[in-house]
């Protein structure tokens, strides 16, 4: 059994805590720390089992009882928080995404692999029972070969209800960054790694009036593309468009499709682990739901970390979600990003070669 110290414990900790407390039993929490020190003395009265909390992060990497630490703070902070644990000897696993850069995402891993230590994160809903049935299907071929794919994340950003909305308009958020790691994953995933991508990026609104009940009538300065589109080739030849919006109001877009020979898939939201599989070939004369045939349709965030966890066990090293997806994720999401900003393709780095321990780092 892997044990687990928790950096951050904001909204999304609840629910690692209770699977990592109640679902996957290859994980026991450590202990918890957060910058605000009421949020973890009320982890440890909803979850007793907890035995400790840190008085900071570094006395969280230096308890030799932790076999994995498990990041999930702000994304900006995901950098600092994974380097010193990882510079301290631990195992890390980081919610999305890795990092906010391709250059620390890059550091991140030449660490990791020069110290020997397994490095990787979120997002893990690709192995929830929608996302799994896709690759079942698309596997068995009934589809045929996949040509081409379409994937939407369309929504008017969080002002309107998320507490703390600031962030989602700083560099390092964004729809791209923000919801990105859920589309793109899900697309490596199904399709295979990114060879090189275009895009198109705009700000419509200086802007943006919060009309959460926690921070209504706050004026928040956006500082980041709340509009990206762009297309992505495939190392496998297929193509997808890819579109992530904090501009929009209203949209029928379905969140993925992939586009075969012989058929068309339409994939559940990437931010959940169950949801409909649609299936359309011709010769059926309509579009069918396919049962789910794999498990995890609930919220099993966790999961991921039991993978990392199975392989720290079994000594094998390298696991579903390692920095090899994370961090090819990274490269691509930044690269729209870039792309956008630089008005050129961009070529997606060879990882395995910029952060061999035994290169010079440039």
């Amino acid at each position: 059994m892997a044990k687990i110290a928790i950096i951050g414990v904001g909204d999304i900790s609840g629910i690692y805590l209770k699977n990592i407390t109640g679902t996957f039993d290859n994980l026991e929490v450590a202990g918890v720390c957060d910058l605000i020190p009421e949020r973890a003395r009320r982890a440890v009265e909803k979850y007793p089992q907890i035995p400790k909390i840190y008085g900071d992060m570094y006395e969280a990497f230096a308890d030799p009882e932790v076999d994995i630490v498990l990041n999930i703070t702000r994304a900006y902070q995901h950098y600092d928080v994974t380097r010193a644990a990882l510079l301290a000897g631990k195992n890390v696993y980081s919610e999305k995404p890795l990092a906010t850069t391709l250059e620390q995402g890059v550091e991140l891993i030449r660490i990791a692999r020069e110290k020997g230590l397994m490095l990787g994160g979120a997002p893990d809903t690709f192995l929830g029972a929608g996302i799994q049935t896709c690759k079942q299907i698309i596997d068995a071929g009934f589809i045929g070969r996949p040509l081409a794919a379409t994937a939407f994340m369309m929504s008017h950003g969080v002002e309107t209800w998320h507490p703390d909305p600031e962030f989602f308009y700083k560099p390092g958020a964004g729809p791209m960054l923000d919801m990105g790691p859920y589309y793109t994953t899900a697309l490596i995933y199904l399709l295979g790694p990114v060879d090189s991508l275009c895009a198109m990026t705009q700000q419509s609104f200086e802007t943006r009036v919060a009309t959460c009940k926690e921070k209504k009538g706050l004026v928040i300065q956006v500082e980041t593309p709340t509009y990206v589109a762009g297309t992505l080739r495939f190392k496998s030849g297929a193509t997808a468009t890819m579109v992530m919006s904090f501009e929009t109001l209203y949209s029928t877009h379905p969140c993925i499709e992939i586009y075969g020979e012989k058929g068309t898939l339409t994939v559940p939201d990437p931010n959940t682990f169950g949801g409909p599989v649609v299936l359309y070939r011709p010769e059926e004369g309509a579009a069918r739901e396919v049962p789910l045939m794999a498990p995890y349709k609930e919220n099993s965030r966790a999961l991921g970390l039991s993978k990392m966890a199975e392989a720290l066990e079994s000594g094998k090293g390298d696991f579903v979600t390692s920095w090899r997806l994370t961090g090819h994720a990274l490269d691509v999401m930044t690269g729209m990003l870039r792309s956008g900003e630089k008005g050129e393709t961009v070529r997606m780095l060879d990882l395995e070669q910029a952060t061999n321990p035994g290169e010079t780092k440039k």
